[in-house]
């Protein structure tokens, strides 16, 4: 559990299932309360010092690709009333930097990232923990438009990497992780009536300062 009454929620769940989305949906659902919404993304390992073409080989969406020791201590300092610089992923260069954003004070963290629910240290930490389960297929389409669009993939890139690393991972290291979520959504409908229930939920739960 977390300490001086910050809550944290997770919310996990395969590539491009909509963690994001609903995140910040629920970010902007709790009203008087002052929420921070993390990204696991920006804590994969610095891969600068390796060649680009070795960097580009090495699987994102394994759990060893995530700096765990450095993303548990900021979200310990957070869940203490801290200030923390959030670092910056490039993932075209697969580099990452220091970052700018400091938060402080936060009454609701919420981390979204496909291993939210994977290692056993955030799980300890958390108070709420979210699966979104949506179609490989639309999970798929999600992610090529994205990394075409957003970080300079090529067509043929996007499909070797989700077959050869992407969809493998998910079985081996994503979906066994639904066991651990408190709620699992259906991540290919509209979040609406989830959103209704949960931010009904969260609101008496944290105004009141129950545990979760």
């Amino acid at each position: 559990m977390t300490s001086n009454n910050v809550r944290l929620i997770l919310i996990a769940g395969g590539t491009c299932s909509g963690k994001t989305t609903i995140a910040r949906a629920i970010g902007r659902r709790i009203t008087g309360l002052k929420s921070v919404i993390l990204s696991h993304d920006n804590y994969y390992k610095d891969l600068s010092h390796l060649p680009s073409e070795e960097a580009a080989r090495v699987n994102f969406d394994h759990p060893d690709s995530i700096d765990t020791e450095l993303l548990i201590s900021d979200l310990k300092a957070m869940l203490r009333g801290e200030a923390v610089n959030v670092p910056d992923y490039n993932f075209a260069t697969h580099s990452r930097s220091e970052g700018t954003l400091c938060i402080a004070g936060a009454d609701v963290i919420i981390l979204e990232g496909i291993f939210a629910l994977y290692y056993p240290e955030l799980l300890a930490l958390s108070d709420l923990k979210i699966f979104l389960d949506s179609d490989s297929d639309i999970r798929l389409a999600r992610r090529m438009q994205r990394d075409i669009l957003e970080r300079g993939r090529s067509v043929e890139s996007v499909l070797n990497q989700y077959l050869e690393t992407v969809k493998p991972s998910h079985l081996a290291f994503i979906e066994p992780t639904k066991k651990n979520a408190d709620l699992i959504i259906p991540g290919d409908k509209e979040f609406d009536t989830v959103l209704y229930m949960l931010n009904g939920f969260l609101r008496h739960e944290l105004s009141s300062g129950k545990t979760l």
